[in-house]
């Protein structure tokens, strides 16, 4: 039974040693394999994973086989200890959805009780909103409390947030582009994207309630988006393919109808050394190729580092709930000084599991502001 970072994972990272330049490298156990220095690649030699991940599914797969020949041959390694870790690749752009009915209902019956918690388009598309690549930053980044407009009795008021939030979320990093006015098939899913991170959509709540309507998120949503240092790549999630709850109704046909595949992957949500939460991926409505599909289906194209994510992680059950605004009922939030670790494994090939790195955040006070 194998369990951590096996020779069947092998995620990719961005690391440097005592000041050093930065390049690729994966992760083995407690080790680091310098791929760079270990194949001559000169795509490998580069602070991000973007030149590496455009070449391609082929030359992913040739790389990754190189690199389980090295370590199974004994190649040096550089102790997890000794490096710092990067943010692994530049994000291009950052796209959010909404994936999951169990989040899109809970937050609709807290948010409009006299309401239908779903609005009528949810089951038809997989809704998303743009988000903001530049403050897209890596496990371990403090997080500054964000200040903006809140609504109060008296109309708006401006002031650091009272409702600062966590989602727990699964990001997809695109490799390989495509066109301008050629939508991506949900049947190209894996000639496309390079892999899967840990991604944690922090949300100030109150902003976000006062600014979203009529349009989407915005200042409640892009102050900051926390990525793990590790991307798994598909090719490592091969026995964690599964199916998803039935679809009803049937989406249209650009969307595959009963020819998509979720993820079983896990997360658990801790919050100052407690585990509040684990939600499941594997009960999300819209699958990862779907949203893929939807986001190009107008003639899009997407970019090497593009990063798109699965919204919220909430399960049926109220100790799976991705969010603190579900799982308190948006009576507590965030306070300075706590800190949220999220953390995601996946079934590996031989029965065991895989980890997928995790994503850590401390709230810092909010900082000075213009008046």
């Amino acid at each position: 039974m194998s369990t951590g970072f096996d020779l069947d994972h092998l995620p990719y990272g961005v690391f440097s040693v005592a000041g050093d330049r930065r390049r690729v490298g994966v992760r083995h156990g407690d080790a680091v394999l310098d791929l760079a220095a270990a194949t001559g690649r000169p795509e490998l030699a580069t602070p991000s994973l973007n030149a590496f991940m455009a070449l391609g599914p082929e030359v992913w797969r040739q790389t990754r086989e190189e690199a389980r020949a090295l370590l199974e041959g004994g190649a040096e390694t550089i102790p997890l200890a000794e490096v710092e870790l990067h943010l692994p690749f530049e994000v291009a752009d950052y796209v959010d959805f909404y994936a999951s009915e169990h989040h899109a209902t809970n937050v609709g019956r807290i948010l409009r009780p006299d309401s239908a918690p779903l609005l009528p388009n949810w089951k038809h598309l997989p809704v998303g909103y743009h988000g903001r690549a530049g403050t897209v930053v890596p496990s371990g980044t403090p997080v500054v409390r964000p200040t903006g407009q809140r609504p109060g009795p008296d109309g708006p008021t401006w002031g650091p947030t009272r409702r600062l939030d966590v989602e727990a979320e699964l990001g997809f990093v695109v490799g390989a582009p495509s066109s301008i006015g050629d939508p991506v098939p949900y049947s190209a899913f894996a000639e496309h994207v390079f892999g899967v991170v840990g991604l944690n959509d922090w949300s100030a709540r109150d902003v976000q309630a006062w600014e979203y309507a009529p349009l989407g998120p915005f200042l409640g949503k892009s102050f900051s988006t926390s990525i793990s240092h590790w991307v798994t790549p598909v090719a490592a999630l091969d026995a964690a393919w599964c199916d998803l709850p039935p679809q009803d109704p049937e989406p249209l046909p650009y969307l595959g109808p009963g020819q998509v595949r979720g993820l079983d992957i896990e997360v658990e949500v801790e919050l100052d050394g407690e585990v509040v939460s684990r939600p499941p991926y594997r009960t999300t409505y819209w699958s990862p190729a779907q949203m893929l599909a939807h986001l190009t289906s107008n003639g899009a194209s997407v970019r090497t580092g593009d990063l798109f994510a699965s919204g919220t992680i909430s399960g049926p059950e109220p100790d799976q709930r991705g969010s603190f605004l579900e799982l308190w009922e948006a009576e507590r939030f965030l306070e300075d000084g706590s800190e949220v670790v999220l953390r995601y494994s996946a079934p590996g090939v031989d029965g065991g599991r895989i980890t997928l790195g995790d994503v850590r955040g401390r709230v810092e006070p909010a900082r000075a502001a213009l008046v």
